[in-house]
């Protein structure tokens, strides 16, 4: 490369009326700085770095403003361009910062705008971002063969029952845990959180005394419960003190989860949609029906080898015909 020890001293140059170094437009961009409405005191009427900087400081010379010609320089005789209807119709209510902006009073839902939220998604959010940071989760899938079943068979209620079965079997998981005091409470009934989903929100309510409750009963007792969500006459103490959770997400979509854990209960337990597979049965291969699994369970309460006994009591129950 041909180099010299010449120094070429950079020159203002008139565009539009307007003297000013590269440089110096460079940095009018930079800062939205309208260089037409700059008082210009560099020599010859040029505008200097410290013009453009000052006008950026006072806000005097805002890119989009009402021209004005600034002293010791003629105005060009260019005309603005009008905005038109349909460039201000592209525009998006954005703020100053660049966020979204509310155009419509609080009260009314408008898409594409922030929305305080309320009710029922206010307290989940509070109760989801409280077990986020109080719980220490650990989650475990497996899946449960159910191709013996008998016709008729509830899956919730078998749910419910396998969960009844697998507490009797490893009462770690149901039980409730306190993480200030470093203390368990291990309980003799199991009150099955279930959830249910609205348009609202999600809704826990506790279907109580499940361990001593038959297909039946807690068939009518979900229903129940449902109704009561769903009509909003359930009572507030209903949706809380359960022992431990179910989530039957499957019913919608999807087959594992690693669904929340809510303190003060140490497990949740989430069923994914059922779908027929091949297995291999007696060194042959058959095609069975499997209900998928997840376990979330609070590592500080219990291990993950009670964790994983439980899930296993959960699947011997579901394998049997009834």
């Amino acid at each position: 490369m041909a180099s010299s020890n010449i120094v070429h001293q950079e020159q203002a140059l008139a565009v539009g009326g307007i003297k000013a170094m590269p440089v110096v437009r460079a940095t009018a961009r930079k800062l939205g700085v309208d260089l037409a409405r700059v008082r210009a005191t560099g020599a010859d009427g040029s505008v200097t770095m410290a013009d453009v900087k000052q006008a950026a400081a006072d806000g005097s010379a805002p890119v989009g403003g009402a021209s004005a010609p600034a002293a010791g320089r003629q105005p060009a005789a260019v005309a603005a361009a009008p905005v038109t209807a349909s460039a201000s119709a592209a525009r998006t209510a954005l703020s100053a910062s660049g966020r979204p902006m509310r155009t419509q009073p609080p009260g009314v839902s408008v898409s594409g705008q922030p929305e305080q939220l309320k009710g029922v998604r206010r307290n989940m959010a509070r109760v989801m971002a409280d077990a986020h940071a109080k719980v220490v989760p650990t989650t475990l899938n497996d899946d449960a063969d159910v191709q013996a079943w008998a016709p008729g068979n509830d899956l919730t209620a078998r749910l419910v029952r396998a969960i009844v079965r697998a507490c009797k079997a490893v009462p770690a998981l149901n039980a409730w845990f306190d993480g200030d005091k470093l203390s368990r409470t291990l309980h003799p009934q199991v009150d099955v959180g279930i959830a249910v989903d609205t348009d609202d929100g999600l809704f826990v309510p506790a279907l109580r005394n499940a361990d001593i409750l038959d297909a039946n009963g807690i068939r009518e007792a979900v229903n129940r419960l449902r109704a009561q969500v769903e009509d909003r006459s359930i009572a507030a103490s209903e949706l809380s003190g359960y022992t431990i959770s179910l989530s039957n997400f499957g019913m919608f979509a999807g087959r594992y989860a690693t669904p929340v854990v809510v303190p003060p209960c140490v497990a949740i337990v989430a069923a994914g949609r059922a779908r027929h597979q091949v297995v291999p049965v007696m060194g042959g291969f058959e095609s069975h029906k499997l209900v998928p699994l997840s376990l979330t369970f609070d590592h500080r309460a219990c291990t993950g080898g009670e964790a994983a006994r439980f899930l296993k009591a959960m699947i011997d129950d579901l394998a049997l015909m009834q």
